[in-house]
């Protein structure tokens, strides 16, 4: 497999390592694709985290910007990273995860800090930064991945973390009057017998609300979409699924775009391909629109893309009972369950399969 061929579709910087989509974001006539970057180097650990930046008008052909967020403060000297986005009189501003070690601790100190622009490309961080200091009782030090939402002209934020003591990942709320002004609210969600939480998104949805998170077990990972019901500060769960099934993909974000889509973009292929290639292989997955059917929870690619899905590819090998997706000296995936209809997009090196319209996605690293 030829890892250096050009994508066609699939954003990716022009040089340096990729991962996290990070404010997921319609400005000023674009939307906006930030994500955690390593501008100097193909592998990650080698500079700390900064935020790349990318626009598109039909999320077919992308704009590479200059990179809108660095670790140039003392607060965030050990990297910029998630977070997501929010436009407010006419700025758009972002909240990510700011690192560093205090002198004397024995490990990093994460918190929140902020950043706006005019003009959409470049940033000023607030002075008062950070905005949330530090982890409160009910979470712990992998605190991280502000989502930030606008609702009923109040403002949120979802923390993700886990709490050590209890074995769980958590997700805590922040309320505030006017995005720099915080009040912890309590937790929102939690999952037992897990380590942590990362790379909440959080939104209305119709006459529900939507609520993500990548779910850390102890051996494994999963994509939680939940909807449900928001009232007083107070999250009630409906439905929760797990739409997207990997395997090679990872910190999946969700946004609300201005036709009222809930939008989610993730990373391909994931953590276990740093060093893989050449040339880092990881990139955007197509934009896929979240919506409940009948209880249950599908993605499938937004309409600006649909017209690039196949119905078959020579990766893919149908059997009577399901498909096999062979990948490159590693295991095949192998899909077992009835299959009604099967639409896949090939992007060079990348595949992304819908089962049965878009009731099971598959993200695969071939």
């Amino acid at each position: 497999m030829n890892y250096l061929e050009t994508l066609k579709y699939h954003y990716k910087p022009k040089k340096g390592w990729l991962n996290d989509p990070n404010g997921l974001v319609y400005f000023a006539g674009y939307y906006h694709v930030f994500y955690q970057h390593c501008p100097d180097y193909e592998t990650f650990g080698h500079q700390p985290m900064y935020w790349g930046h990318a626009r598109t008008r039909d999320f077919l052909h992308w704009e590479e910007l200059p990179v809108a967020l660095c670790p140039d403060t003392p607060y965030d000297c050990e990297g910029c990273w998630s977070g997501t986005a929010i436009v407010k009189d006419d700025k758009l501003y972002l909240f990510y995860a700011s690192i560093h070690t205090p002198e004397g601790a024995d490990r990093r100190n994460e918190a929140v800090s902020v950043a706006w622009s005019e003009d959409g490309i470049h940033f000023e961080k607030y002075a008062g930064n950070p905005v949330i200091a530090h982890y409160p009782a009910d979470g712990g030090p992998d605190f991280r991945d502000p989502a930030i939402a606008c609702i009923d002209g109040k403002y949120y934020i979802v923390m993700a973390t886990g709490n050590p003591e209890t074995e769980t990942a958590r997700l805590l709320l922040y309320e505030s009057e006017n995005l720099f002004d915080w009040k912890y609210n309590g937790i929102m969600r939690a999952w037992e017998h897990s380590i942590f939480a990362e790379c909440p998104s959080f939104m209305p949805a119709g006459d529900k609300f939507l609520l993500t998170a990548s779910v850390c077990k102890q051996d494994s990972h999963y994509f939680s979409v939940m909807y449900g019901g928001f009232e007083n500060g107070k999250f009630t769960l409906e439905t929760e699924g797990d739409v997207d099934k990997g395997p090679d993909q990872y910190a999946g974000q969700v946004f609300l775009d201005p036709k009222g889509r809930t939008i989610l973009i993730t990373w391909i292929p994931g953590w276990p391909y740093d060093g893989y290639a050449q040339k880092d292989v990881g990139c955007m997955s197509v934009p896929r629109e979240l919506r409940l059917k009948d209880g249950k929870v599908y993605g499938y690619p937004v309409e600006e893309v649909q017209h690039l899905l196949m119905d078959s590819d020579p990766a893919v090998q149908r059997t009577g009972n399901g498909f096999i997706i062979e990948r490159t000296g590693r295991d095949p995936l192998v899909y077992t369950g009835k299959v009604t209809d099967l639409k896949i997009l090939r992007d060079a090196f990348i595949l992304e399969v819908f089962v049965n319209g878009g009731e099971e996605i598959y993200s695969v690293l071939l």
